[in-house]
């Protein structure tokens, strides 16, 4: 190919390199240089123009392009129409994508004017998803790189295809110990089926048995009766070894135990086992949380009938370090504090209470008391120190009401931007050594010193307790406990919205305490609501 610089006249035939705009003429890059586009250039006195021009033995970008594609491609895969040098590859259904990646790397070290680019190997990819592409740098390129690439590629086609889904019946074994809620599981299933609907992939058969070997085996044969393709089972406890709970239940059946454990995290404690057609994972805890982990990485494959060998998981190691575990104990320079110490409350009182009226129902009495006074006193009996009260709207005002009381001030500036700017200042005061807080609410003068001293204790971070949210029949609560590895998203929450999204983020990390009465979940918004809660406590 012949490139650079030439007189508009001796352009003819030829492909502008670079866009060209000069007074009325606007000519595009990639223009085949024809008696019209000479003249306007002519017209618009330009002298020089840079081109490209085919010499014999080349093909076009597009041409090239598109006959790469054509090679690489296997099932599952639409070629787009190539434009610009680029021919872009669709999905044509729902599955798995299959890249041979060695072959990727000679395609692409065959000429530096040929390149191809994919979506990650096994990414699950949808219908109409664009998964790869073949661009040809240059405009045109020797038509021996474009023959070996496409020899090449049809060497070891397929280079790229999409595996669909075929795996659809799946059964659920939950085991089940003492103190793991019915919720757990309710919450486990609806997380895997969410989890399985890409795939066109059900539950067809659940069942939910003490954490024994025997009662396993039983359970994990009934599913597979019942015609699941694939069996997973959500211990009650994780899986520490081969000779574990759940590795004997399925060789107790005549099954095998194909690998345990894997170099990804979270998911590390993941079994994958076959029994009879049929294969058998043990999920690793991480799978109760619809967050992706190792677990999602093995169970699409398995979706698309694709092997799942010891080779492919001792070679996720690489990019298999996914996140940060919130519930991971992290190193201390001391020893850890007893469960429940070291937490601050931060009382909300900022808002500018529009839904009642003139009023502001910090100020607003029952029983002689302002709201915020009520809710300040209970925190200063509970085991929360220091307590720290976030004023804004009549911030004076708020204040005198709490004349007395050995709470801290913070006041928030840009309270009438909403709550998310109060949770950033309370937040911000919390001092260094405490461990959490507990965000309480100024207008929810039902919430007790008990209340606040049961979700303290709950909190336990050792064991993965770094949230606790009371729960009274099934519907969460306030206030909450927030353990300080949380204080960033806190702080960075904008609006007039709370923490809600950041407890169903962070689902693992998440404890509920159960709670009787609405003490948790009445606030007072409006003078109707105020009435009722005043009516409710002069009636206790």
């Amino acid at each position: 190919m012949k490139f650079g610089p030439v007189a508009p006249d001796d352009a003819r035939g030829a492909t502008a390199v670079h866009s060209i705009r000069q007074g009325d003429l606007v000519l595009k890059k990639g223009t085949l240089i024809g008696p019209a586009e000479i003249a306007a250039l002519k017209a618009a006195g330009v002298k020089e123009i840079v081109v490209a021009r085919l010499e014999p033995g080349d093909v076009t970008e597009d041409q090239a392009a598109a006959d790469i594609a054509a090679a690489a491609a296997g099932s599952g895969l639409r070629p787009d129409r190539a434009f610009t040098g680029r021919c872009n590859l669709f999905a044509e259904a729902a599955g798995v994508l299959v890249v041979d990646k060695d072959a990727i790397d000679r395609l692409n070290r065959i000429d530096e004017a040929v390149t191809i680019a994919t979506l990650p190997a096994f990414k699950p990819v949808v219908e109409g998803e664009m998964i790869a592409t073949v661009k040809i740098i240059p405009f045109a390129v020797a038509a021996t790189a474009r023959d070996k690439a496409v020899t090449e590629a049809a060497k070891a086609k397929p280079v790229i295809r999409v595996a669909p889904y075929t795996v659809r019946k799946i059964g659920i074994v939950s085991t089940l110990l003492p103190g793991l809620s019915p919720k757990v599981v309710d919450k486990t299933l609806k997380i895997t089926a969410t989890r399985l609907a890409p795939a066109g992939a059900s539950i067809i058969a659940e069942r939910r048995v003490p954490h024994d070997q025997a009662a396993l085996a039983r359970a994990i044969e009934e599913v597979l009766a019942a015609g699941a393709e694939l069996v997973i089972v959500f211990g009650a406890s994780a899986i520490a070894d081969r000779r574990d709970v759940i590795p004997m239940a399925i060789e107790a059946v005549g099954g095998e135990i194909e690998h345990f454990g894997m170099p990804v995290d979270p998911g590390n404690l993941m079994l994958i086992g076959r029994l009879r057609d049929a294969a058998v994972m043990g999920a690793p805890g991480c799978a109760r949380s619809p967050k992706e982990n190792g677990f999602d990485w093995v169970l699409m494959r398995m979706l698309a009938g694709l092997p799942v060998t010891r080779d492919d998981i001792t070679g996720m190691g690489v990019g298999g370090l996914l996140m940060e575990i919130v519930t991971r104990p992290q190193p201390r320079s001391e020893p850890a504090p007893e469960k429940g110490r070291r937490i601050a409350a931060v009382v909300l009182a900022a808002g500018q209470s529009t839904r009642m009226g003139a009023v502001n129902k910090m100020l607003a009495k029952i029983g002689g008391k302002p709201l915020v006074r009520i809710a300040a006193e209970q925190a200063l009996a509970s085991r929360a120190k220091p307590v720290i009260v976030v004023t804004g709207h009549e911030r004076y005002e708020v204040e005198h009401a709490l004349d007395g009381l050995a709470v801290r001030f913070v006041h928030n500036p840009d309270y009438v931007d909403g709550l998310g700017t109060s949770l950033k200042a309370g937040i911000a005061a919390v001092p260094g050594e405490a461990d959490g807080a507990i965000v309480c609410l100024g207008d929810m003068p039902q919430v007790d010193s008990d209340l606040i001293d049961k979700l303290i204790a709950a909190f336990d971070p050792e064991r993965g307790g770094l949230v606790v949210v009371p729960s009274i029949n099934g519907r969460r609560g306030n206030p909450v406990v927030w353990a300080r590895r949380f204080f960033n998203d806190l702080m960075s929450i904008t609006g007039d919205i709370g923490a809600r999204h950041l407890i169903g983020s962070y689902a693992e990390a998440v404890v509920e305490v159960p709670v009787a009465g609405d003490a948790a979940l009445t606030d007072v918004d409006t003078p109707e609501s105020l009435s009722a809660v005043k009516a409710e406590i002069e009636r206790s």
